[in-house]
């Protein structure tokens, strides 16, 4: 009986690993679709995706431009990257430095403040844990529905930009460039086809073929005319993993997103005006747009996304910094103050009680049983 169960429970075992392996055999060849603003397509027999991304927006009230980069992983040494924006779009490559310059401008301020008595990690309390190219472009191709406006080489990139009149037709135009519209994209698309909206198509490819796409990108930055800022979020919903969205917005007043369109609250990390140094990457995203906004968002279910974000702008152009408070123990000449207090409130204690024992014990020595009494006299008056 005990070698059966043991059996038995090996068995279970074995079909547990092999679940998991199967799994993460899974996750490793499907590629993903959907990054925060646009649609990633790779290879279709390769994995790319997209480890990390960061987007400007800078609105003046007539334009806007998007500044975003990618860093990827993957085995794919070629993907296609599609971008919808609602008028045509001029693109060039951005400055990696902005970002380097927007992560100073908006780090969290670190102020100290000390506290009394003793917390987790200070004595006593002292607990285990601690306190994260290629080759030149091909020529210009042609697609029933599929209008290429233009076609431009940046860097490692290959852009066209182009306007369709239906999913299809996009994904046509895609095939013929050696790239797969999945389903579930074409039909993501059609929002955007029905509301005229171009796109811009990137090919990406490293320096070397055969050299897998990895680590962080050139960025890139694509101007359009608009009456109201957006950015493109609804083709996030095909992603099947939880999406993180991280937005520094420029314009002349505090922004903020209308809706939350599926995912959590959008919460506010910086709102300032801001002044870069002269001549900087960041003076000329600045200038006209001195305000600064930094959001983030999760969307713990993608699915849930139900179209782009519109930036509004607030009620109040009121400031706000993260502040991050290094707690500290009170201590006088190295020793914590509540012990000094605790030993103080208990030496007084013991004084109090050593004089009141004291107190008692003359009292009970001076009282009428053993002290002297004084003689008394008495006088009559007699008739």
């Amino acid at each position: 009986m005990l070698d059966f169960l043991r059996g038995r429970a090996r068995r279970r075992l074995l079909t547990v690993v092999l679940a998991l392996w199967a799994t993460q055999l899974g996750s490793l060849v499907a590629p993903a679709y959907a990054c925060g603003c646009g649609a990633l397509v790779p290879d279709p027999a390769r994995r790319v995706a997209v480890a990390r991304e960061v987007s400007v927006v800078r609105w003046d009230g007539r334009r806007e431009r998007i500044v975003m980069r990618l860093t990827v992983d993957g085995d794919s040494d070629r993907a296609a990257w599609i971008m919808p924006v609602p008028h045509r779009a001029d693109v060039t490559l951005g400055n990696p430095a902005v970002f380097d310059q927007l992560d100073a401008a908006t780090a969290p301020v670190h102020r100290t403040r000390s506290h009394f008595w003793p917390q987790d990690g200070d004595w006593p309390l002292v607990s285990g844990g601690g306190r994260d190219a290629g080759a030149p472009p091909p020529g210009v191709g042609r697609a029933p529905g599929v209008g290429v406006v233009d076609r431009q080489k940046l860097g490692p990139f290959d852009v066209a930009r182009l306007t369709a009149t239906d999913p299809d037709a996009l994904g046509d135009w895609l095939a013929d460039h050696g790239f797969s519209l999945p389903p579930r994209l074409s039909g993501a698309l059609q929002p955007y086809v029905a509301r005229r909206w171009e796109y811009v198509a990137i090919r990406l490819a490293p320096d070397t073929t055969g050299t897998p796409l990895q680590g962080t990108l050139d960025p890139l930055s694509l101007s359009f005319a608009a009456d109201e800022p957006v950015y493109p979020m609804r083709l996030s919903r095909l992603a099947r993993t939880p999406q993180s969205l991280g937005l520094y917005v420029l314009a002349a007043h505090r922004m903020e997103p209308a809706s939350a369109i599926g995912g959590s609250r959008p919460r506010v990390t910086f709102a300032g005006r801001i002044t870069p140094p002269r001549n900087s990457p960041l003076a000329e995203l600045t200038a006209g747009t001195p305000f600064l906004t930094a959001i983030g968002q999760e969307f713990p279910a993608p699915s849930l996304i139900d179209g782009d974000h519109t930036l509004r702008r607030t009620a109040a152009d009121t400031p706000f910094q993260q502040v991050v408070y290094e707690d500290r123990l009170r201590t006088v000449a190295g020793v914590p103050a509540w012990l000094l207090t605790v030993a103080a409130t208990l030496a007084a204690l013991t004084a109090a009680v050593a004089l009141f024992a004291v107190r008692r014990t003359r009292r009970a020595t001076d009282g009428p049983a053993g002290g002297l009494a004084l003689p008394t006299t008495s006088t009559h008056f007699y008739e």
